[in-house]
C-alpha cells in the first residue's frame, strides 16, 4: 500500500474515516486534507480511475491487520509428516510395535508415511512389500485414509496414510 507522499497520481478519490466521498481532487489537496485531520492518505483502490484514497491513522491500521493475521495463524492446523519404516520380511510383534507407533501418529492428526525398505535380493519380490502395505492400511481403516496407495521409488516402496476427518 502506498501512504502520503508515495501516491503517484495526480488526481485521486477521497473518502473519509467514516467512509463518506469527498469527492476527486489533486493529490495535493488530498494530501493537504490529511495533515489538516492528523492522519495518512492510504492508496486503498490503486487500479481504479482516479485511484481511491482514503483519510486513515495507517499506524493503527497496519497494527489491526497484524492482529488479524496473528489470530489466523493459530486457528490454522499444522499438518506435520510423521515416517514408520519397515522392513519386507518383519516379524508380527515388530509389524504391530510400528503399528502402534503410525495411530499415535494418526491421534495426533499427522500424515504417516509408511516405508518399506528393501535391501539386496529382496527386490526381487516388490509384491511381498505391496501386501505388507495393504495390511497396515487395513488394519488402520478405522482410523486413516489412503491418501497414497503403494509405489515403488528405488529401493523404497511408500504409501501415505491421512488421519479420517471428524
Amino acid at each position: 500500500m502506498r501512504i502520503n507522499e508515495q501516491i503517484r497520481a495526480r488526481e485521486v478519490r477521497l473518502v473519509s474515516e467514516d467512509n463518506e466521498q469527498l469527492g476527486v481532487m489533486s493529490q495535493r489537496e488530498a494530501l493537504a486534507i490529511a495533515e489538516e485531520h492528523g492522519l495518512d492518505l492510504v492508496e486503498v483502490a490503486p487500479q481504479g480511475r482516479p485511484p481511491v484514497c482514503r483519510l486513515m491513522n495507517y499506524g493503527k491500521y497496519r497494527y489491526e491487520q497484524q492482529k488479524r493475521e496473528k489470530e489466523a495463524r493459530k486457528k490454522q492446523k499444522v499438518i506435520t509428516l510423521k515416517e514408520v519404516k519397515l522392513r519386507p520380511n518383519i516379524e508380527d510383534h515388530d509389524f504391530y510395535v510400528k503399528m502402534k507407533n503410525a495411530i499415535r501418529f494418526l491421534e495426533d492428526e499427522s500424515k504417516v508415511k509408511v516405508t518399506i525398505m528393501f535391501r539386496g535380493r529382496e527386490l526381487s519380490h516388490p509384491e511381498l512389500g505391496e501386501q505388507l502395505l495393504v495390511r497396515f492400511a487395513d488394519e488402520l481403516k478405522e482410523l486413516a485414509d489412503q491418501e497414497r496407495g503403494p509405489k515403488l521409488e528405488g529401493r523404497n516402496m511408500t504409501m501415505m496414510l491421512v488421519p479420517k476427518s471428524k
